[in-house]
């Protein structure tokens, strides 16, 4: 029965193929016992294939079915059912969807959204990283400088050192002369 209800609301439509039997299915799950608006739209679906016009279609499937119980009450409370039916298949079909936009589609956002603030903490890390490779550049560019001004320093402390040495030095030996020489 399955072919022959997809074929009865699949007709030349171009209907999602999947989505024409995920429904038919569900209709055919839920199909009342006896003649009723499934029934009634299959033989519409066949007095309608031999090229009948649609009210002839209609009457001529209504009188066939009323000869099997079938009244029009009967009819449209079947396709009420067959709509709610449908009804809860939608609101599956919207839960479902719910979720796999919570999966596929809010857990894809915020994953962007962590890798967004990922990237600022890299760039901010690259900045302060770029700050120390400048300083580190300016010593490395001034270390000829430090270094010449450091060993001058040295340089000057030593000779002033070895003055001071020397004159101290000197007086000394002046005066173990004077001792020497005047004592």
């Amino acid at each position: 029965m399955q072919k022959d209800l997809k074929a009865l609301f699949d007709a030349e439509k171009g209907l999602d193929e999947r989505s024409v039997n995920s429904l038919t299915k569900a209709l055919e799950k839920s199909n009342l016992e006896g003649f009723d608006y499934i029934e009634f739209k299959q033989s519409l679906g066949k007095l309608q294939a031999m090229d009948m016009d649609q009210a002839t279609a209609y009457k001529s499937a209504f009188i066939t079915a009323s000869t099997m119980g079938l009244t029009k009450e009967k009819l449209l409370k079947t396709a009420e059912h067959y709509k709610k039916v449908l009804f809860n298949e939608k609101q599956q079909f919207d839960q479902a969807l719910q979720k796999q936009m919570e999966q596929r589609v809010e857990s894809k956002r915020s994953e962007v959204e962590k890798m967004k603030k990922q990237v600022e903490e890299y760039k901010a890390k690259i900045i302060e990283l770029e700050g120390k490779i400048a300083k580190a550049q300016s010593t490395i560019d001034h270390a000829d400088e430090h270094i010449q001004a450091a060993r001058e320093k040295i340089e000057s402390t030593k000779v002033a050192f070895e003055a001071t040495l020397q004159s101290i030095l000197q007086e000394i030996d002046q005066d173990m002369t004077n001792i020497n020489s005047l004592l």
